[in-house]
């Protein structure tokens, strides 16, 4: 039998959740070696070492900012493909999951691009586990709708790596736009309309 949830419980869940928040901002700011426990702690009302209340330290929670963005994608990515009903819907609903993620969440993007080096060897593997879990959910999607699939049972290896290709370029060109555009311009309806535009024409172009 579950025990119910107390309040307690809630508050530390959310006390968890703003040190995340804050984490994830200042990482993006400063980069992980320009921040301390002390910083991320001042930034939620608490001190440093009551951050370890939640989190065993600063790697560990670097590690939790970045495996949960990464379970984050790969499950929207699977819920809104899922719910489409043709291979050309199910990419599209996968370009505009993707491109209002990375708007939406553009400090976490940032750390994700540039300090998966400083992740545990544990939480390293996982992000990078939950990542190719992604992009092969984009290469299956787009694979019915490229040139390149033909009619043959099993698409070639080479195919796959061109498919891989054009996915992670894909990729490159939607989260670069977290680190080029102010926090205004990507709140924008235009930004996403043009972004999900050129990422559909780049996954489509002719070989």
């Amino acid at each position: 039998m579950t025990s119910p949830v107390t309040a307690r419980d809630r508050a530390k869940a959310e006390r968890s959740d703003a040190i995340l928040h804050a984490a994830a901002r200042l990482f993006a700011e400063r980069g992980y070696t320009g921040v301390s426990l002390e910083d991320i702690g001042a930034a939620v009302g608490v001190s440093g070492p009551a951050v370890y209340r939640h989190f065993a330290g600063k790697q560990a929670l670097l590690g939790a900012v970045l495996v949960k963005v990464s379970q984050d994608l790969i499950h929207g990515g699977r819920q809104v493909s899922d719910g489409a009903t043709t291979p050309d819907a199910r990419m599209q609903a996968l370009i505009r999951f993707h491109v209002d993620f990375a708007l939406g969440n553009a400090e976490v993007i940032q750390v994700q691009d540039r300090d998966v080096a400083h992740l545990s060897e544990t939480d390293r593997a996982e992000v990078r586990r939950l990542q190719r879990a992604y992009i092969e959910l984009w290469m299956d999607t787009l694979e019915p709708l490229h040139p390149i699939s033909g009619a043959a049972a099993e698409t070639p290896k080479a195919d796959r790596d061109e498919l891989r290709l054009r996915v992670q370029a894909c990729f490159g060109l939607i989260n670069s736009t977290p680190h080029s555009t102010r926090a205004a311009a990507r709140r924008h309806a235009a930004t996403a309309s043009v972004l999900v535009a050129m990422a559909d024409a780049a996954l489509r172009a002719p070989t």
